[in-house]
């Protein structure tokens, strides 16, 4: 069975009541938590205190860390400090890192070296950034390839980052999947959005077009996927809900066919 994943911020305290009761009620597996800047203080001890698996996502750069800027690096080890402090703090067992923006990859792979942890993960990203026009580093299987080999970390796949940067290179999305599943990553990002597309989106599952019996079909039985679409609500997780229940359905027609 699929291990699926809830994602949240580190400042999202105004759901713990039903992050509790999902998990207790086996609707997902374990929390992919965003370090918001600065929120180590404030809310460290909320995450502390569940007892549930956890994956760290580090800040990227829309929040503040750009590795692929060498003027960004005072302010990226300050950020990746607290990253780490999270991670130690709730016994997270994978840290997943962005590659950077508008920068040159050998710089991002220059700073994970120098903030070095062994359970780091680097996420593919699409090729268009949301921001302005800038343009993302990480969005091939041979950038990718790089760094994991220069720095030795791990890989987590976010499928419609593989599939918005295939578009934007003008190439087969399905071949870049199969490319990006030949590294091994680690576990999974999942959203539902719109096959033409360029640009990163998160739709809620079957709001958008992407075929998930052939996307499901690259992922290993046991494979952990972080589920990232919106939040509807600050007050419940039923998109959430409803989205894992659809995951879970496709999960079940695939298993029948094999």
């Amino acid at each position: 069975m699929y291990k699926f994943g809830l994602k949240l911020w580190s400042i999202n305290d105004c759901y713990i009541g039903e992050v509790v009761r999902l998990f207790e009620v086996g609707v997902y597996d374990y929390i992919e938590l965003f370090i918001v800047p600065g929120s180590f203080d404030k809310y460290n001890e909320i995450w502390k205190g569940l007892k549930i698996p956890f994956i760290i996502h580090a800040p990227h750069s829309r929040a503040g860390m750009n590795l692929a800027k060498s003027e960004c690096r005072d302010k990226n080890k300050e950020l990746f400090f607290e990253t780490q402090k999270f991670a130690d703090a709730i016994d997270a067992k994978k840290i997943i890192v962005h590659a950077g923006t508008a920068g040159d990859v050998r710089e991002t792979v220059r700073q994970l070296k120098l903030f070095y942890d062994e359970r780091l993960l680097i996420e593919n990203k699409p090729y268009h950034s949301l921001d302005n026009g800038l343009l993302c580093n990480g969005t091939t299987p041979e950038e990718i390839r790089f760094i994991m080999q220069e720095v030795k970390v791990g890989f987590c796949l976010d499928i419609s980052h593989a599939i918005y940067s295939a578009n934007a290179y003008k190439v087969s999305f399905q071949e870049f999947l199969k490319d990006f599943s030949g590294l091994k990553p680690h576990m999974y990002h999942l959203a539902d959005g719109d096959t033409s597309s360029v640009f990163d989106q998160h739709y809620h599952i079957d709001a958008g077009n992407f075929d998930f019996g052939s996307i499901l079909s690259f992922l290993p039985r046991d494979g952990m996927i972080t589920i990232e679409t919106l939040k509807d609500s600050n007050e419940n997780l039923i998109d959430f809900v409803k989205d894992a229940e659809i995951l879970r359905n496709y999960e079940i027609c695939l298993r029948a066919k094999v």
